[in-house]
């Protein structure tokens, strides 16, 4: 009973080497980038105080109408997509703009209307650090880089969990390092310990963060991620998704919202609309700026909310917060021309599915509970890292000279049916990690397999 029991921990080996290879460069980006934007509140008040701070005055603060206005004055060529208000009596007011074939973040004072300043949308810290965590800055390619690096690191942490698992054995090693230890032996007792513990808080980390994904996050939020039909009040849908609002570098929209259908402003002329087009224009007047400000006061959206503007003739007004407690999100979608709210989607109207993954998305940003949060996700990235360096630590040290290292198969490997099934389950679960298994396989047996081995033992 014992010799295949040797071959399915050899299998495991051999996979963890192939899934760790892969993996572990993404899994040190995204640790880094993570944890710059986990403390993106405290770098943006350290980097840009002058931006985001106002000193308040007794005199009431400017109209939205007002303030878009100074804007134009001082940028008579900037097209207006979104509108931030002031979240507190110290904050800035925030314009994203259009200038010159750039997006640009404007902030001007609320009170007193002057231009505090201006910032490159997708050229900052934070921008940068949030496309490079989803798309790696080359867009559908990164993103399913990053999907596939994810889907792989769910394999890396069952294969290890298997590898290291103390089996009766002392728990020197696994549960806890070796502190005498020194060499390959230390950097091996540092990356089983790591591991171990932070195996299920890692799962959470991939899984959750996968949900945002363009191919498994899709096909994720199109099976569970419903509505009742009444939300939308019977009004004419266009093609558009929610999700269009936001980008590799801004989360305009909650998750939930990102896949569901746009309404259409048609005002007073609704047999004039189809699916996004409009054979007439409509003859109402255009919303303002302040109105939708009022709008959302009305509608009790808590500060921190944002403005977008529509983009065309039948486009709506979208407001909606993205909050760090996804129980008081709210997306507004406002008829341009009447003023109509045609859609108004609060927490409670999601499903629990969509309910859970938006608690996830929260917890996985370290936004839900303070600190205390940003802490915990501060200390999995942490772990992430010291086991992605460690391991490939590990295997440099392992490797022969002039080879890659990979582990040996035996010839006589049995057809385990739990192997078999675990990895059935994760090429249906996640479709990129089938793919790339076939791939591996044909390579693993026509190339790989002739490059220099480990010996059998970890």
């Amino acid at each position: 009973m014992s010799k295949p029991n040797v071959s399915f921990y050899n299998l495991a080996w051999r996979w963890h080497f192939y899934a760790g290879l892969f993996v572990a460069p993404f899994m040190i980006l995204l640790s880094i980038t993570g944890i710059i934007y986990l403390y993106k509140p405290q770098l943006d008040n350290l980097m840009y105080r002058d931006l985001l701070s106002v000193r308040p005055s007794q005199a009431q603060s400017l109209s939205a109408d007002e303030l878009q206005r100074r804007l134009l004055t001082a940028y008579p060529q900037a097209t207006v997509k979104k509108y931030l208000p002031p979240i507190n009596a110290e904050g800035s007011a925030q314009f994203v703009v259009m200038q010159e074939g750039r997006e640009v973040n404007v902030f001007l004072d609320p009170y007193r209307g002057s231009v505090l300043g201006t910032q490159d949308a997708k050229n900052n810290l934070q921008a940068l650090a949030r496309a490079l965590h989803g798309e790696l800055l080359i867009g559908t390619v990164g993103d399913r880089l990053v999907e596939l690096a994810a889907g792989w690191g769910v394999m890396l942490v069952v294969s290890g969990l298997y590898l290291w698992w103390p089996r009766g054995r002392s728990g020197a090693g696994v549960l806890w390092p070796r502190l005498s230890s020194r060499g390959r032996l230390m950097w091996r007792d540092l990356h089983a310990v790591t591991g171990f513990w932070g195996s299920a808080l890692l799962l959470f980390m991939l899984i959750s963060g996968m949900t945002w994904t363009g191919m498994w996050g899709k096909q994720y939020a199109a099976v569970w991620n419903t509505f009742p039909a009444a939300m939308w009040d019977n009004v004419p849908q266009s093609d558009k998704q929610a999700g269009e609002l936001n980008t590799a570098s801004v989360q305009t929209v909650p998750w939930a919202m990102e896949n569901t259908p746009m309404p259409v402003s048609s005002g007073d002329h609704a047999e004039h609309m189809h699916h996004g087009t409009m054979s007439t224009a409509p003859a109402a007047p255009k919303l303002s700026l302040q109105q939708v400000v009022e709008i959302a006061k009305e509608r009790r959206i808590e500060p921190g909310y944002s403005i977008t503007a529509p983009k065309t003739a039948d486009g709506v007004f979208t407001v909606s917060v993205f909050a760090d407690d996804p129980r008081n999100d709210a997306t507004l979608h406002i008829d341009q021309y009447s003023g109509k709210v045609l859609a108004d989607v609060r927490f409670q109207d999601y499903n629990t599915v969509a309910r859970a993954t938006e608690l996830g998305v929260m917890l996985h940003e370290g936004k839900f509970f303070g600190w205390i949060n940003q802490l915990l996700i501060l200390l999995v990235c942490l772990m992430v890292l010291l086991g992605s360096v460690s391991g490939l630590v590990i295997w440099w040290k392992r490797r022969p000279q002039g080879g890659l290292g990979v582990p040996p198969l035996r010839h006589d490997l049995p057809r385990w049916k739990t192997a078999i099934g675990i990895m059935f389950a994760l090429a249906v679960a996640f479709p990129l990690v089938g793919a790339s298994l076939i791939v591996v396989g044909l390579l693993d047996r026509l190339v790989l397999s002739r490059f220099a081995k480990f010996p059998a033992q970890a």
